[in-house]
């Protein structure tokens, strides 16, 4: 189903981490240090005899129990799997053919507006983060990683680099998968997707800034979040481990090492909230990539809200309405897009949905999760509260079509 008509929570607030190309330089600080000269005393001098602490300098450097914990031993176990993309694509763009002294608005009276132009192409570099996830190399990471990328190139915790190839992505879940020539590559170990929850730790392995290899530590701040990143709602694990611009496509991972998320996105000017897709979700997706080239959603043609007495209040309410809301809870129907599904079998703007394949529904994300599960090929039946009539519909969900061939 596509959310872009649907759901525009935090659309333009939330931003991708893919990182452009910029170049860093490190301050690196030097200190100076002097010794003392060792004063000598002009005669012996009698005193009682003190026990001179040992030089903190000739302790022995051996690890003590404050030395470690379980951040490092996960640290250890997952580092070798986590891999740096960067990636290359040209940019053709037009350019006019005048001199900058020239193109400006008073010359452009003489000249018109259509200046002549030439082409011009310039390359821009990325990077993001990725993590192996079989043997035999292939690496999931985040589609807006390599979306059109020229070259895509993996290099490892080691200092290894080798060229990698893009298997398949999806702009929709914004999962990409990534195929590198080897085999017995360590891979990572996948956590139960029904174990995740708020307050667990979280830690996050990535390049973020292009630093290669940074950990950062925190907690699940919430599961199940709604964001509009792409075409459609998505349930995503809410973190405050630090992510920044280059953590894209690194994993989310629990006390015990194992991959809970896929990071993905920030929020612009927010600090500690980050979001990562949940690992069932995006192996699911990798999968299909790896099979079948493409990932196609099970689309019915419906902008829904979540029915509040609040809505239900303005809508009942509202003098020129011809709808009225008897429900006190289940999904509104807005909008019906035309020649969708939905609209073939007769739902209309006002409906309210209360059960679909005899389950109730009370948010729209209730509705994704069974649409999922039943996929394509498989009829829905919904069961619809329109005014005071309880109606009955069967509907076949199609392939979400391209934003482009949705009709307005």
């Amino acid at each position: 189903m596509s959310t872009k008509q649907g759901h525009s929570i935090w659309k333009q607030s939330t931003t991708y981490l893919l990182l452009p190309f910029i170049g860093l330089m490190l301050g690196f600080l030097s200190s100076c240090s002097r010794e003392l000269p060792r004063e000598v005393s002009p005669s012996p001098v009698v005193s009682p005899t003190v026990n001179e602490p040992q030089n903190q300098s000739s302790r022995p450097l051996t690890p003590t129990a404050d030395d470690n914990n379980f951040v490092v031993e996960v640290v250890e176990k997952v580092e070798p799997s986590v891999v740096q993309i960067n990636t290359s694509r040209t940019v053709r763009s037009e350019v006019p053919q005048l001199p900058d002294a020239l193109n400006d608005p008073f010359f452009r009276r003489f000249f018109g507006e259509t200046l002549p132009t030439q082409p011009q192409e310039r390359v821009v570099r990325g990077v993001g983060s990725g993590f192996i996830i079989d043997p035999n190399g292939r690496i999931l990471t985040n589609a807006h990683v390599v979306n059109n990328a020229d070259t895509v190139t993996v290099s490892f915790s080691d200092g290894r680099t080798v060229e990698g190839k893009v298997l398949g992505q999806d702009s929709v879940t914004d999962v990409a998968v990534v195929q590198i020539p080897g085999n017995n590559l360590p891979a990572v170990e996948i956590a139960n997707p029904d174990s995740a929850r708020p307050g667990q730790w979280a830690i996050a392995i990535g390049n973020p800034l292009g630093l290669q290899q940074t950990v950062t530590v925190g907690v699940i701040s919430a599961i199940n979040r709604s964001l509009n990143l792409s075409t459609r709602p998505s349930s995503y694990i809410q973190t405050d481990a630090a992510i920044n611009p280059g953590n894209s496509g690194g994993p989310l991972l629990n006390a015990r090492g194992q991959v809970i998320g896929v990071n993905t996105a920030i929020i612009q000017g927010a600090e500690g909230i980050g979001f990562a897709i949940p690992i069932d979700t995006a192996q699911r997706i990798a999968q299909q990539l790896i099979t079948q080239g493409k990932v196609e959603y099970p689309y019915l043609g419906l902008q829904m809200l979540t029915l509040t007495p609040e809505v239900k209040q303005r809508i009942n309410n509202y003098p020129n309405s011809n709808v009225r809301i008897v429900a006190d809870q289940g999904i509104l129907v807005v909008r019906v897009i035309p020649n969708s599904p939905a609209s073939r079998i007769g739902l209309r703007p006002g409906d309210v949905i209360q059960e679909i394949n005899n389950q109730p529904v009370t948010t729209s994300e209730d509705i994704q999760q069974i649409l999922e599960k039943n996929g394509l090929n498989n009829n829905l039946q919904i069961q619809v509260l329109r005014n005071e009539q309880n109606l009955q519909f069967t509907v076949k969900p199609e392939p979400l079509p391209s934003p482009n061939n949705i009709q307005s």
